[in-house]
């Protein structure tokens, strides 16, 4: 399946209407599946089994199943809220997408609409004694699901949309963007080093930023035109009409342009897919805010300074060959370390400059960071360390307290 089509399947799939109409159809296939069903079923079976009372267990399901998806909703959009405010509204995405809520609130539907049909059906007529028994045995199949829907649904709503889960998601969504980047720093291309070509240009047509780049389209256009694309323009950047997106070393005509800018997707908002620097931004957005007089939560700062240490240690782990080039006529440039480093640290530094322990942390970290062995984090942890101590010398009020955070940053 092209990379292309597989990420829109992919997105598609986060949608929380297309998981809830996809239970929504199954809950009534599942009730008009029992009128094919009944020929199979003697019918002396549904006075033994008590199918006859199958109306009342529907109209219970029914009536139960809507109040608990419209509960259900309202704690969805109060947890989308309160991460919002709490942390920082690019969480609220993160949540939206989450599975298991998506699931539960789809199972609530599907199974409402599994009994409104198996009701409407009985009054109907369309089922006889042996059709009951089939719809009886589906039902008590929805009402297990169901009890397993609602006890992992509970479980969940202790947490959701808490300010640790929304660092969690966060964190999670980062490290998985950069151990892709970090198992193929090039999305599968080769490095791009030094200038591109200037033969052609391809602009995109919208402004935003770019979520996704389908590299393999990018191959099979360079591959037919016998030459080479340079990106320009990697996910997470902001394009415009004007500025390049990529560079060809060859002569294109309209529809080969055209086919490049395709292989772009942009949107008005970024994603964390296949941009890395996106989820440590909002990493470090989670530590500003929770340092901003509203919220003074140091604590909070101080967690999410260990999720991006674990998210920029991926990068440093070591590997036991060279990555893998699938796309040898494309070329993209690598991840700047020092792009990274200030994105993680930079906001952190300039909002926590007038907190003692937030200091001492941000420099810790940094010195863990540096240890790790990569040949550009020494020089970026540097650079942010002295960046956040002159900061801090011109915030903290007592000067003990600037002597004790430059003890920790002369260790770097």
């Amino acid at each position: 399946m092209p990379s292309h089509l597989r990420w829109l399947i992919t997105e598609l799939a986060r949608r929380l209407w297309v998981r809830a109409s996809l239970f929504a159809v199954a809950g009534i296939l599942t009730a008009i599946a029992a009128i094919a069903l009944a020929p199979l079923i003697p019918a002396d079976w549904s006075g033994k089994i008590g199918a006859a009372s199958i109306g009342n267990v529907l109209q219970i399901l029914a009536s139960s199943m809507l109040a608990v998806t419209t509960f259900s909703l309202a704690t969805m959009v109060a947890a989308y809220a309160t991460a919002s405010s709490a942390t920082t509204p690019r969480v609220a995405e993160l949540l939206i997408q989450d599975s298991s809520a998506q699931n539960a609130l789809a199972t609530f539907v599907g199974s409402f609409l599994f009994s409104l049909v198996g009701i409407i059906a009985l009054n109907a007529g369309v089922y006889g004694g042996s059709g009951r028994v089939v719809l009886f045995v589906g039902t008590i199949g929805v009402i297990a699901v169901i009890v397993i829907t609602l006890l992992r649904w509970i479980d969940l709503l202790a947490r959701f949309g808490r300010v640790g889960d929304a660092i969690d998601r966060v964190e999670a969504a980062a490290a998985n963007a950069m151990r892709a980047r970090w198992k193929h720093p090039c999305i599968g291309g080769r490095m791009r080093i030094g200038a591109a070509p200037s033969v052609a240009c391809v602009v995109s047509t919208k402004i935003g930023y770019v979520q996704h780049i389908d590299v393999a389209a990018l191959e099979r256009i360079a591959d037919l035109g016998g030459g080479e694309i340079h990106v320009e323009a990697l996910p997470g950047d902001f394009v415009d009409t004007v500025e390049p997106i990529a560079w060809l070393d060859f002569a294109a005509d309209a529809g080969t342009l055209r086919a490049v800018r395709e292989a772009f997707n942009v949107a008005e908002r970024r994603s964390f897919d296949q941009d890395p620097r996106f989820g440590i931004v909002v990493l470090s957005e989670i530590a500003s805010k929770a340092l901003s007089p509203a919220i003074n939560d140091p604590g909070t700062a101080i967690a999410t300074l260990a999720s991006l240490a674990r998210v920029l240690a991926i990068l440093a782990e070591a590997r036991d060959e060279d990555s893998e080039i699938f796309y040898p006529h494309v070329f993209v440039p690598p991840l700047a370390v020092e792009d990274l480093f200030n994105d993680a640290f930079s906001p952190v530094s300039e909002s926590g400059a007038g907190t003692l322990a937030v200091g001492v942390r941000l420099q810790k970290t940094l010195l863990s960071l540096s240890r790790l062995g990569h040949p550009a984090f020494q020089a970026a942890a540097r650079q942010q360390s002295q960046r956040a101590l002159g900061r801090a010398r011109h915030t903290l009020p007592l000067a003990e307290d600037v002597a004790r955070l430059e003890r920790v940053a002369l260790r770097l």
